[in-house]
């Protein structure tokens, strides 16, 4: 369900499902390496839909530095798709490569 109040203007309301909550509350609660990649996100991370993947880490790992990075690699990995998604709707919708990627460069944070 998308938010009244949000101003996401992405196609990532069609990619995830943006889970309800606190977002100050559970990106306080995230561990210090995780907050630094969740601020670092080239678009707004969701801290809610973090959390619950931190939990999910906790359980499979324990609260350990390994549980961390494997969650780092995921937002990695989330953040590819979503660059990817946007790139193919831009090029979709103005016949031309998206002009980050035609110019080979990264996100800039």
């Amino acid at each position: 369900m998308r938010r009244l109040a949000d101003n996401e203007r992405t196609l990532r309301h069609e990619m995830w499902r943006r889970y309800e909550g606190n977002d100050w509350a559970a990106f306080d609660a995230l561990p210090a390496a995780i907050r630094k990649r969740v601020a670092a996100h080239a678009y707004d991370a969701w801290s809610v839909n973090v959390m619950m993947l931190w939990q999910h880490y906790k359980r499979l790992y324990g609260r350990t530095t390994r549980a961390e990075r494997a969650l780092i690699r995921y937002l990695d990995y989330c953040e590819r798709l979503e660059r990817e998604a946007f790139a193919s709707r831009y090029s979709e919708a103005y016949g031309v490569v998206l002009p980050h990627d035609a110019a080979c460069v990264s996100v800039l944070r």
